[in-house]
């Protein structure tokens, strides 16, 4: 594990060693799949598998896993969590049906995990849910079209055409997050998609050809006519809906007359704090880093202001 910001973001700081370099050993890897200590997360129709009656991930041993879904389950090795093997199941398309007579189980969407979960039990569905997702979109090669085959304990998927041999290691999308501050207020916006009157940060993909920094100013620019300087970093969020590395920063506006430019936005504007105690706007749910980075503003030196504000400490 390596500690990032403390307390890390959600969906950071997955609490297992990640083992990388038994991933080069099938045959050990072979024998960990099957050890008693072994434990699998499970992944159904792109969502993570929990307990019926809470949202706990459910964690199988192999011998349950084998009696669920038979000899031939894909999985991926995770690491080791809790001195144990851990690796993920992908179920496929197996419906709530056949997992509540088979575990009494349910399928989740992790958005909603997130918001209940403990840190570490959140972390661990994340990395279990994108290495699934990568591995789905990766069926067919990118260089030749041809089928791929999963290797290097799922962490690789190689083109079967040896005249090929294209090699696809798992990725993540790079994206920008920014409060911008005038130093009062904020500048936050919503997409139409949105439900009623929520506001968040800015953000967008990083651009080949470009740095994180130039990616702040082009994004804020783009979508909200506003000109930022004083580019600050502050802290990274996992982000696997699907595969994005959320990079958080503070920034200072020059400019604050707002004009919509690209259409990504429906609306923008400028939120005092005053604004989030009156709740003049619903601010992005806290499972995400742009409720932190809000925080933070807000916040202003003193932590938990804006918690103790809102009465929810």
């Amino acid at each position: 594990m390596h500690p990032g910001k403390n307390p890390p973001n959600p969906f950071a700081n997955a609490p297992l060693e990640r083992q990388g370099e038994l991933r080069k050993n099938p045959e050990h890897l072979a024998e960990l799949s099957s050890a008693a200590a072994t434990r699998y997360l499970l992944i159904a129709r792109e969502r993570n598998v929990v307990e019926r009656r809470s949202n706990v991930p459910v964690m199988l041993s192999a011998t349950s896993l084998r009696a669920l879904a038979g000899d031939t389950v894909h999985s991926i090795f995770l690491g080791e969590h809790n001195a144990a093997p851990l690796f993920v199941a992908d179920l496929d398309d197996l419906g709530d049906e056949a997992l509540a007579a088979g575990l009494g189980a349910r399928t989740e969407s992790l958005r909603t995990l997130g918001l209940s979960l403990p840190p570490a039990s959140a972390s661990l569905a994340a990395y279990a849910r994108a290495m699934v997702l990568w591995d789905r979109r990766h069926r067919y090669c990118g260089r030749c079209g041809g089928f791929t085959s999963s290797q290097e304990g799922g962490h690789v998927r190689r083109c079967r055409d040896v005249a090929c041999g294209n090699s696809m290691f798992p990725r993540v999308d790079p994206a920008i997050i920014v409060l911008v501050t005038d130093g009062e207020r904020a500048l936050l916006g919503r997409q139409a998609s949105w439900d009623a009157n929520r506001y968040s940060t800015l953000a967008g993909f990083v651009e080949p050809g470009e740095s994180l920094e130039e990616a702040v100013a082009r994004e804020v620019h783009e979508e909200s006519g506003v000109r930022v300087h004083d580019v600050e970093y502050h802290s990274s969020q996992p982000w696997p809906f699907p595969s994005s590395l959320m990079l958080g920063f503070i920034a200072r506006a020059s400019s604050t007359e707002i004009v919509l430019r690209d259409g990504e936005l429906e609306s923008a504007q400028w939120i005092s704090r005053a604004d989030i105690v009156d709740k003049v706007i619903r601010l992005p749910f806290r499972v995400s880093i742009s409720y932190r980075l809000i925080e933070h503003w807000y916040d202003a030196g003193n932590p938990g202001q804006m918690q103790r504000d809102l009465g929810q400490t």
